[in-house]
């Protein structure tokens, strides 16, 4: 559903009394210690001192809130393990969402085999107090990336410091830099993000998704997305689900991986790589013996014994 533009059911109310409208619309949420006269909390519902901060917070109003809440929720429904279907264009089998739990240092990918499309967001060494753990650029530069491709794309986020370190890891792992797609973050509100909390001199409002490309990879659709995507901040680090749509449409029915995956990244046809996602769940048979055969116990988390 569309957000109404007035914000809550009383401004939507003074502009448009004749009917009621359909959209959504906030709510304020007012406890003992806000100040109404202060206004609008800068982090809005991504603030991290609700319970004690003075400034006015929101929530969705109406009976519409428990739809909306399920609609952005993390969970993963269970699928039958088969095959979702091939495609017509290279008889690529379509899977249910895989997934590894590792860490990425110390994985093997040459067990994953090839891919066509390559997204990546690192925990970059940005040289600020950040709430999880990050990579060192020497760690960066050695990931095994070049052995997933041979033709095709790769999409790798970046910000601060990170983008110049992450234009010279897509040389080093054989990509030219073909595009850029850039994210515009948006509050609760739908406002435009004014208070960021990354940023050494100005408040960063905005992140960037290098594109690169390798070899001569087929059956691309060009020109269909533009290079901005204008969504709303959820947890930290979470980037819009709407890259999924651009590149699927880009390179549908192919083939891809997405390292550095959360459980809320999973997705058909993907295989998600990452220190927090649920063990291990691998469909495609020839990967499973693959992986088996290399990893027996399926622990892919600690360095390869010498």
């Amino acid at each position: 559903m569309e957000f109404c533009p007035h914000g809550t059911k009383v401004e939507c109310t003074k502009v448009n009394s004749a009917e009621p409208c359909k959209k959504l619309h906030f709510k304020k949420i007012i406890q003992k210690h806000t100040d109404e006269s202060l206004g609008d909390c800068s982090f809005l519902n991504t603030c991290f001192h609700m319970d004690t901060c003075k400034y006015v917070h929101y929530e969705v109003d109406g009976p519409t809130v428990q739809f909306v809440k399920e609609a952005g929720s993390n969970k993963v429904e269970s699928v039958e393990v088969k095959a979702l279907g091939r495609t017509q264009q290279d008889m690529t089998i379509l899977y249910p969402p895989q997934w590894v739990q590792c860490d990425l240092r110390y994985l093997d990918m040459t067990v994953l085999g090839k891919f066509a499309v390559i997204m990546a967001d690192p925990p970059w060494d940005i040289h600020m107090e950040l709430p999880y753990g990050t990579m060192s650029d020497d760690e960066m530069r050695q990931l095994g990336i070049p052995t997933l491709q041979d033709d095709g794309l790769i999409f790798l986020w970046v910000t601060g410091r990170a983008m110049e370190l992450g234009r010279e890891c897509l040389k080093l792992w054989g990509y030219e830099r073909v595009d850029e797609i850039i994210w515009v973050k948006t509050n609760q509100l739908q406002r435009i993000i004014r208070t960021g909390r990354t940023g050494h001199w100005l408040n960063h409002g905005k992140e960037h998704c290098l594109v690169g490309m390798k070899g001569s990879p087929d059956n691309l659709n060009r020109g269909l997305d533009c290079d901005v995507i204008v969504a709303e901040v959820r947890a930290t680090s979470h980037k819009p689900d709407e890259i999924y749509g651009i590149i699927e449409r880009l390179s549908p029915g192919t083939r891809k991986i997405e390292l550095f995956g959360r459980p809320h990244n999973v997705q058909p046809n993907w295989i998600t790589l990452g220190n927090q996602v649920d063990g291990v769940r691998l469909v495609d048979p020839e990967l499973i013996q693959a992986f088996r055969k290399r990893y027996p116990d399926g622990n892919c988390m600690t360095p390869p014994k010498s």
